[in-house]
């Protein structure tokens, strides 16, 4: 990875070529910095910040593209493309892989570390900043699961189970570590207060979604036990995330005991 020296110019061409870095660079970098974003910038499902991404030209996902729209910045995922990586690395282009975060600490590092590439140092220490002050709680244990299709649960590990512990929600089920699936069964055994689930289907639409409308979770998790915060928001550091931390705070503030 390429440190921006001290005194060098901002980057004025960037160019992401991944989802996560799309959120960042939309959120930390002057409208007039970013070159293009990725294919996949304005979908709902998959970005937190769609509507923001459709004002800005996407790419294929080429080195070729981002040497022709003259990136003199180019963002990639933590693993992949290796040969777009090779290609601009040997044209002189900077590259930045953007590191997977698992807790809010690793996830402020990378929103520190992106800002101070693209020139905005003080944008990164904000948005930190906002990151903390989401995470203001009263006292007082609460227990939750987070429960997905197919009855998985993002463990304590996670992004999503730090945000939890850090919001003042003891995750249910520590031993799932970065993540595992949890019965129905075990869910009833367990009893967390609360479920966290990310866009909870209304009604059953496939075997995965039957789960978590099974007649036992209906009855023990009304709409008040339970916390929605959509999958979206926890999956990039970003704004997003103080979305999704907000959510969880505020769930956890509103739970019955």
């Amino acid at each position: 990875m390429v440190q921006l020296s001290p005194g060098l110019a901002a980057p004025g061409r960037v160019v992401s070529l991944n989802l996560c870095a799309d959120q960042l660079v939309l959120a930390l970098a002057d409208p007039g910095q970013i070159a293009a974003l990725s294919p996949f910038a304005t979908d709902r499902a998959s970005s937190a910040a769609a509507e923001v991404a459709k004002a800005y030209p996407r790419t294929r996902g080429s080195a070729e593209e981002a040497l022709a729209l003259g990136a003199d910045l180019v963002f990639l995922g933590p693993l992949d493309r290796m040969a777009t990586s090779r290609l601009l690395d040997a044209r002189g282009v900077q590259v930045e892989r953007m590191a997977f975060p698992s807790s809010l600490d690793e996830a402020k590092t990378i929103i520190r570390r992106t800002a101070r590439l693209l020139g905005h140092p003080e944008r990164g220490e904000a948005l930190a900043a906002r990151l903390d002050a989401a995470l203001q709680v009263t006292t007082g244990r609460v227990t939750a699961l987070p429960y997905e299709r197919r009855g998985y649960a993002s463990g304590p590990r996670s992004m999503l189970g730090d945000a939890m512990e850090r919001a003042g929600l003891a995750h249910a089920a520590p031993e799932t570590g970065f993540g595992g699936f949890v019965s129905l069964e075990r869910v009833v055994a367990l009893r967390p207060d609360v479920l966290v689930l990310n866009d909870p289907p209304a009604r059953v639409a496939d075997q995965g979604s039957a789960l978590l409308v099974h007649p036992a979770l209906a009855r023990l998790y009304p709409s008040e036990r339970r916390i929605s915060v959509p999958a979206v928001l926890t999956v990039c550091p970003g704004p997003g995330l103080v979305e999704a931390v907000e959510l969880l705070a505020a769930g956890r503030a509103a739970a019955p005991r």
